[in-house]
């Protein structure tokens, strides 16, 4: 079985983002950059299914830059055995991605695509759902377990009643919620042999896709400061202000 996981460069999670001062965007300039979080849980459950021999060989690719090839190497250091970096200096919206993905999953015929459900710089959750439209497969978003046998998966997902389990058939995509697992801890010596694993380098146009943005983001702010909170003396109060200040009631 080969395990496809797409795998995004964002900006650290640990890392406060500041907006360039013509509100065209995020200035990344000397920001640390990191594999998106759900990606790399999505790398690490692909990695414990090979480990348990359910899988033969996973495949990371990334849509990007060439900076994009150090996500992938983070990859390939976790235990993806070898990577592919879709590489363009374009904007790249969901769409775009998905299609890109789309093409490499009739490539390389993965039975399993497994991706972050969002990534954490634009938090558009829909590369996953396009993606399995895209390709005709069946797809289970939000895991939070999956487990492979006989040709179907059972993946578990988090519902707002509880737990929900679907019984998918293979091939399938699915996408990776934050309780699925925790990525292991890159060694040093994991990371040394992660450089001799090989990436292949391809352009979208070697693909036939068109990576045409279909939004167009005309400016991005930061949301307004919290006033400061105050003390109300008695309930009837905190009531009126609800009423006729928050208007919540």
């Amino acid at each position: 079985m080969k395990i496809l996981v797409p795998v995004k460069r964002v900006v650290d999670a640990s890392v406060k983002v500041r907006l360039k001062a013509d509100g065209s965007g995020v200035d990344f300039a000397n920001l640390k950059m990191s594999i998106n979080p759900f990606d790399e849980i999505a790398v690490e459950e692909a990695v414990r299914l090979k480990e348990k021999g359910v899988a033969t060989e996973v495949v990371a690719v990334s849509c990007g830059t060439t900076a994009s090839q150090e996500t992938l190497r983070t990859a390939l250091a976790m235990g993806a055995d070898r990577a592919i970096l879709v590489e363009s200096e374009a904007e790249l919206q969901p769409l775009a991605v998905a299609k890109l993905l789309n093409a490499l999953v009739t490539r390389e015929q993965p039975d399993l695509v497994i991706l972050g459900k969002q990534a954490i710089d634009d938090d558009c959750n829909q590369t996953g759902q396009m993606l399995a439209a895209l390709a005709g497969r069946p797809q289970a978003t939000f895991a939070s377990r999956i487990e492979l046998a006989d040709g179907f998966a059972s993946v578990t997902r988090e519902v707002d009643g509880g737990l929900e389990t679907l019984k998918i058939k293979l091939p399938a995509v699915v996408t990776s919620d934050l309780r699925l697992n925790e990525p292991r801890y890159v060694t040093l010596p994991n990371i040394m042999k992660a450089k001799k694993k090989p990436i292949e380098t391809v352009k979208p146009d070697a693909l036939g896709v068109d990576i045409a943005p279909r939004i167009r983001t005309l400016k991005i702010a930061e949301p307004p400061q919290r006033s400061a909170g105050i003390k109300v003396p008695d309930v009837a109060t905190l009531i009126a202000k609800l009423k006729n200040e928050a208007k919540v009631i």
